[in-house]
């Protein structure tokens, strides 16, 4: 059994998880550890097919169920191929986008609830995060950024409100485990908000992995 540190960035669409991911994996990374910056869906080659049934318009009307499904599916393998293999040699692993999305989107934005956690927890083996950061903002505001909308950016506002309501729901109920940023107050102070709670990640012990 080794040891490694799983991040997680969640929020809206267009909040600029990606950015301060990536900016996040640089500066461990030039704290000399092995950082694996990856993301949901689509991270392996099961999971890009995956990604364009469930975000590309062109499939037309797909049932939330399936949808889903498709989700559970892509974190499954993503967790099998990328995920555990880079915690089980002592990597961080910076994932855009975890279970909490599904939750969110597929649970609360399509009023699946219950039954989309029993899923997502059994396709990801119970594997939860050290830390998740939750960029948080008005929907509107995000989506305002994006031209070409796939199918679930463009899901309609009631469902967009929805799932930014249950991500500030999972983050009061573990505040040990979240960190919750507004996402327009500037992407260099984020970024040492960030870099400040997650430094005694990387030298503290975590929870171990099993192989």
């Amino acid at each position: 059994m080794t040891e490694g540190v799983f991040i997680v960035f969640e929020g809206g669409d267009g909040v600029g998880k990606s950015t301060q991911a990536r900016k996040l994996a640089d500066w461990i990374a030039s704290r000399g550890r092995e950082v694996v910056l990856t993301h949901e869906p689509g991270d392996t080659e099961i999971g890009a097919i995956l990604r364009d049934l469930v975000l590309n318009p062109k499939w037309g009307d797909v049932s939330p169920r399936a949808e889903a499904l498709m989700y559970a599916a892509d974190k499954a393998q993503h967790i099998h191929e990328v995920v555990l293999p880079a915690l089980r040699r002592g990597a961080v692993v910076i994932s855009d986008r975890y279970v909490d999305s599904m939750l969110a989107y597929q649970g609360a934005g399509r009023v699946l609830a219950e039954r989309v956690e029993q899923i997502a927890r059994w396709a990801t083996q119970d594997l939860l995060p050290d830390l998740t950061v939750l960029l948080d903002l008005e929907p509107d505001r995000g989506l305002a950024t994006i031209a070409e909308k796939d199918r679930v950016e463009g899901a309609g506002e009631e469902f967009h409100a929805r799932a930014r309501q249950f991500f500030l729901d999972l983050a009061a109920e573990d505040p040990e485990h979240y960190l919750v940023l507004p996402a327009r107050t500037g992407v260099n102070h984020l970024a040492g908000r960030i870099r400040e709670r997650v430094a005694p990640l990387l030298s503290a012990p975590t929870g171990t992995v099993e192989p």
